[in-house]
């Protein structure tokens, strides 16, 4: 039990999902199409050309992924609602059976001991609602509030913790900037629209939630750690835009309730017609939390670069006079992202540094690793370089909470391989590993080494 990291009583573990990446269903009970659905149908949008209407079947098997759970020995589970289940056209009633999907499960996680944590957003918008303009447009958000109130009212009472967006900066700049993600693109100020009308969505849906008695909300953000090239001037002002992209223009403005101070520099001329804010979104979207939750996979190391596309009516939110730069002498995940634990301790203690008391709780919302893993011949999945990945990770969080970071939880993704977006079926993050064809699951060593973390933190906490 000593060669586990260290964590002090109270501390709480978890596994995440999504609902697009493994409900499937996607046709059933009045399910409406989201931007994912139609993303996928796009030639070339997605690696494999695959998409989440079968997944891992979670919508029929969710029982079985419960009793995996609760032999993991988790304190609480990630999971997201899926809009589209809810409203298929992003407004009006409810769709009973969709929101009876959610209640089964919930009812299942808090009868098997697992404390359900609530997305509401990981990035499925109802297909209707982007066809009216998706988040470029205000009304997004105001349908947004709409639909938190909707679940809400159904599972305030059973739901602990709510999360209003998961990576709001993956379907502002990967769905609207460079068109990597749903709905697919490639845009200037109607990317920053979007930034902006999300946290204005979040702060809607904080109003909703406090109304609806929940206990816990909050966000998840993916900060990155960035670092200069070089510790030239120009290198250090190009980390400082990349920073202001990846981290900055959401945490200022939920915490300190005021924009970043360097999003001129970081987008020029785009950042000028922002006629998209109004007087009091700063209110709205640093209405208070009562948790950060934080998704960290790796760092960023970056150097200073010239516009791409001179042209500001040409020129995309992701066009930033910077560019990343290659991270030798460490192993890279099958994601290609370099593994530097390190870079998560010091990610978690420089919130601190910047927002002192501003800071609210923090909860590592997600984090785990992509490896080339298959079963054995006897069917088993060994998967030591993940193994490495979390244990090395967890210890850096150890370490955080050593130097006086007020970190209250980590929950690993993911549970389940899955449909992971852009790639497709083609990469695995689960601790245990699905079948594609038969959805039959295995858990891998990784499921077997996170048992044994957990139990042995709670026992060394007595």
């Amino acid at each position: 039990m000593s060669d586990f990291p260290v964590f002090p009583s109270g501390f709480e573990f978890g596994a995440a999902t999504s609902a697009y990446q493994i409900e499937g269903a996607t046709k059933e009970d009045g399910r409406g199409p989201s931007i994912w659905d139609t993303f996928s149908r796009r030639s070339g949008a997605v690696s494999d050309g695959s998409s989440g209407e079968t997944a891992c079947g979670h919508y029929h098997r969710h029982r079985e992924d419960v009793a995996l759970l609760a032999e993991l020995g988790v304190s609480h589970y990630r999971f997201s609602v899926a809009w589209p289940r809810i409203q298929p056209s992003g407004s009006g009633p409810v769709n009973t059976r969709g929101l009876d999907f959610y209640a089964r499960l919930v009812d299942d996680l808090l009868e098997a001991g697992v404390k359900p944590v609530l997305t509401l957003y990981h990035w499925d918008l109802p297909q209707p609602l982007e066809d009216a303009g998706g988040w470029r447009s205000r009304d997004t958000a105001e349908r947004f509030a709409e639909y938190t109130a909707l679940v809400a009212a159904r599972l305030g009472d059973r739901v602990p913790r709510w999360i209003t967006l998961n990576e709001p900066w993956c379907s502002a700049f990967l769905g609207y900037g460079n068109g990597e993600h749903a709905p697919g693109a490639s845009e200037g100020t109607p990317a920053l629209a979007a930034a902006h009308h999300l946290l204005v969505g979040h702060g809607l849906a904080m109003g909703a939630l406090r109304a609806a008695g929940v206990q816990e909300a909050g966000i998840a953000l993916n900060l990155d750690q960035v670092d200069p090239a070089t510790p030239d001037p120009a290198d250090v002002a190009a980390a400082l835009r990349a920073e202001t992209q990846r981290n900055l223009m959401w945490t200022d403005p939920l915490l300190k309730g005021c924009y970043a101070a360097a999003e001129a520099d970081t987008w020029g001329e785009l950042i000028e017609r922002q006629d998209f804010r109004r007087d009091g979104d700063l209110a709205l979207a640093s209405a208070p939390m009562d948790f950060l939750g934080l998704n960290y996979y790796t760092p960023s190391t970056v150097r200073a670069a010239p516009w791409r596309e001179p042209d500001p009516a040409r020129r995309t939110a992701m066009d930033n006079r910077f560019e990343g730069v290659a991270r030798p002498g460490v192993r890279h995940t099958a994601m290609g992202w370099p593994v530097v634990p390190d870079a998560l301790r010091r990610l978690l203690t420089s919130l601190g540094d910047r927002y002192g008391a501003l800071l609210p709780p923090l909860h590592i919302t997600e984090n785990g690793s992509a490896e080339h893993d298959a079963p054995a011949a006897d069917g088993t999945v060994h998967d030591a370089e993940r193994i490495a990945y979390l244990e090395s990770h967890l210890r850096a969080a150890s370490k955080a909470l050593a130097e006086g970071v007020d970190l209250r939880g980590y929950t690993a993704w993911s549970l389940l391989d899955n449909f992971e977006w852009a790639h497709g079926y083609t990469k695995r993050f689960g601790l245990v590993h699905v079948d594609y064809e038969t959805e039959a699951r295995t858990p891998k060593d990784s499921y077997h080494w996170y048992k044994a973390a957990i139990a042995a933190s709670r026992n060394r906490a007595g």
